[in-house]
């Protein structure tokens, strides 16, 4: 399993390795004692997924607030999708800036998004199937969102269309107008 440092010091890829042979593959997807061996400890408590029918379909951008954050750990497992990662904590020298990396069913690979980065992926393929870990539950009161397009964070996202998108996700605030009670180094 390798740890990919990305832009964000706390957002990292992670890419399993991965054997094959005659019937099929085989990968480790979490070791608890790897990611500990590069300083990120977390205790995971839920595993979700989700299905998305139609290419184009975007979710996000998602987040928990404080005291009930949540780290995910996320991967595709079927089809593929453009998984992005935004800075939202007041303070920090990257706030509004996003990080995007194209996860698959067949690259294998994984996205950490800690606490105080806003969460969403677009699928780039119809019928997909994404998996994740988080290490705080699902709490609806401290559920928000921040429009996908904010102008401001600018995620480039890769497929022109215009997204299938969830009736909360439609009218989510922009950044600067969003709940949120992140601030850098806390």
């Amino acid at each position: 399993m390798e740890i990919i440092k990305t832009k964000f010091e706390e957002v990292v890829v992670i890419e399993p390795k991965v054997f094959g042979d005659h019937r099929g593959w085989f990968t480790e997807t979490y070791s608890k004692s790897i990611l500990a061996e590069h300083g990120i400890n977390l205790e995971f408590v839920q595993d979700n997924q989700s299905f998305s029918a139609t290419k184009g379909t975007l979710r996000g951008l998602h987040y928990q607030l404080n005291p009930k954050a949540q780290s995910k750990l996320v991967r595709c497992t079927r089809g593929s999708i453009f998984d992005v990662a935004v800075d939202i904590r007041k303070g920090s020298p990257t706030y509004g800036e996003w990080f995007g990396i194209e996860l698959s069913v067949e690259n294998k690979k994984q996205l950490l998004v800690p606490k105080g980065f806003a969460h969403a992926f677009m699928t780039l393929t119809d019928d997909v199937e994404v998996q994740y870990k988080v290490d705080e539950v699902y709490s609806p009161e401290h559920e928000r969102g921040i429009l996908w397009n904010d102008p401001e964070i600018g995620v480039e996202w890769p497929i022109d269309v215009k997204p299938v998108l969830s009736a909360k996700d439609e009218v989510a605030p922009l950044l600067k107008d969003a709940d949120n009670n992140f601030v850098s180094g806390e």
